[in-house]
């Protein structure tokens, strides 16, 4: 069987078309966030930095807003900022947006990007929600610097958060209310399942079979929703889940409308996710399951290209060490990926 070419390099100039967007889209993040008094933190999170904006909410209450991992570009946007002109840095971001992806970054349907957009604008990423899924395989594809040569199309738009039951860097405690984000935009998108009398997990619009939300979580030990105040919804628990909400990371996701900052689970820990929950899928869901095949698979070969293999076994180790359920699934998921994907063998071989 031939090698499949499941990428193809964006050129250098996408590529830093792509890097300058996000230093904008950064810069446009700090600026909301110091409209606000208060002072930028550092928390350390399992040996890593992470930077937060630390503020006193309209209730008194102190809140902190989570801004990205702690790097020498992100400090260097925080203190830049100052000198940057007010009126600027909008039109610059459009310029951006619209460059990137004429030179070849990959965007999502521009009814998907609204729904984004809009949750970023009303801070759900900055309290910790992460996008997955495909739209998130989206971004990432140019956050490697890569166009995914296959077609991704998805109805689905899928966010996590980590509720109380997990220990990540992306816990904030920011007050929102997603509903209201959603209703503000006035796609006719109303909640489907609804949990203890609070906002549910699934956003439709009976109108449109293309637009359909998720809000999912960690699995608890109880097996119920997770209602979180904070954001005026309740959140469906997926077994699993966890690995993908640690160790994220952040990238553009990018449209014909504009583009906006989100969190998204780094590479390495989204495609082993991806063969952990492969086995999990009924047999009437095969072109989903053959999709996970795929995204992992042009992750592996991005990562295994760019010499960073170690990454990929770190986080195949870290799903063997977490139990023998783990351990079976994933040595399921391997399986099916060499079926179609033979020459993945060495990188599997963590």
């Amino acid at each position: 069987m031939t090698n499949k070419i499941l990428y193809k390099p964006l050129s250098l100039s996408a590529q830093t078309a792509y890097a300058e967007l996000q230093d904008q889209l950064r810069i446009q993040a700090i600026d909301r966030l110091r409209a606000l008094p208060g002072a930028f933190h550092r928390q350390l999170q399992k040996g890593r930095s992470y930077v937060y904006y630390g503020y006193r909410d309209i209730d008194g209450r102190g809140r902190m807003a989570y801004l990205g991992p702690e790097n020498e570009r992100v400090l260097e946007l925080i203190e830049s900022r100052k000198k940057v002109k007010e009126g600027s840095i909008q039109d610059q971001t459009q310029k951006l947006t619209a460059s990137a992806q004429a030179l070849g970054c990959m965007g999502t349907l521009q009814k998907h990007f609204r729904v984004i957009n809009r949750l970023e604008q009303y801070g759900f990423f900055s309290a910790g929600g992460i996008l997955i899924g495909t739209h998130a395989f989206l971004a990432m594809g140019n956050m490697l610097g890569v166009q995914w040569t296959s077609a991704q199309q998805t109805m689905d738009v899928d966010f996590a958060h980590a509720g109380n039951n997990v220990s990540i860097a992306l816990a904030a405690n920011m007050k929102i209310s997603v509903h209201d984000a959603l209703s503000s935009l006035e796609m006719g998108l109303l909640p489907i399942a609804e949990f203890s009398g609070k906002t549910g997990a699934q956003y439709r619009n009976p109108l449109d079979p293309e637009l359909r939300l998720d809000f999912v979580t960690a699995e608890t030990r109880s097996g119920g929703p997770v209602v979180l105040p904070e954001l005026g919804l309740a959140l469906e628990c997926l077994k699993f889940m966890e690995f993908s909400l640690v160790d994220t990371t952040q990238a553009v996701l990018l449209s014909k409308q504009g583009a906006c900052i989100v969190n998204i689970p780094s590479p390495e820990r989204y495609a082993v996710h991806k063969l952990i929950v492969y086995g999990e899928r009924p047999n009437s869901d095969r072109v989903k399951a053959n999709k996970d095949l795929m995204q992992a698979a042009a992750i592996f070969q991005v990562l295994s290209d760019n010499g960073q293999i170690e990454l990929i076994r770190r986080a195949w180790r870290n799903a063997e060490e977490r139990g023998p359920g783990w351990k079976k699934r994933l040595n399921q998921g391997k399986s099916a990926l060499l079926k179609q994907y033979p020459e993945l063998l060495k990188i599997s071989n963590a």
